[in-house]
């Protein structure tokens, strides 16, 4: 049991969560203290204060609480080895989509789906056709079609 670190009231005035979100969140299980005083009180840790305030932001920027539930269950199922998502990764919400980037990339929370492309790894691909082609074609052939179908409508305008 601690007798350290933040207490519900101070949480609520650095995050910005009533009392009732933070005890909602808290008997729901949806992120909840590191410790508890040897009278059975709150006690959050720096990375808890993390973890709500990602979730504050995640409300904030439109996202249901439900939703954000969704996303945890989803990365927790991902990532095995992450027990605290909301304090492990980092979140970028894009309209309806929440994107987790994390050292192996970025991915859907709940999909999974990744979302990034490896550029050097598609840069290589480019310079080994290079290599093996030697008669690429310029860049108005590649348009000759297009610029000839012009030509021939005006022509007959």
């Amino acid at each position: 049991m601690a007798e350290h670190g933040f207490s519900s009231r101070q949480v609520c005035r650095i995050t910005g969560l009533t009392a009732r979100q933070l005890r909602y969140w808290q008997q729901t299980g949806l992120l909840s203290p590191s410790e508890l005083t040897v009278g059975g009180h709150a006690r959050y840790s720096f990375t808890d204060l993390i973890a709500l305030k990602s979730a504050r932001r995640l409300l904030d920027a439109g996202v249901s609480l439900q939703r954000i539930r969704k996303c945890l269950a989803s990365l927790t199922r991902f990532l095995p080895t992450s027990q605290t998502p909301l304090r492990e990764l980092s979140l970028v919400v894009t309209g309806d989509v929440i994107l987790v980037l994390h050292s192996a990339g970025a991915f859907d929370a709940i999909s999974g789906q990744e979302w990034v492309l490896p550029v050097a790894d598609i840069l290589q691909e480019i310079e080994a056709l290079r290599d093996t082609d030697t008669t690429l074609p310029l860049q108005w052939e590649l348009f000759e079609e297009n610029i000839e179908e012009d030509l021939s409508r005006d022509r007959t305008a």
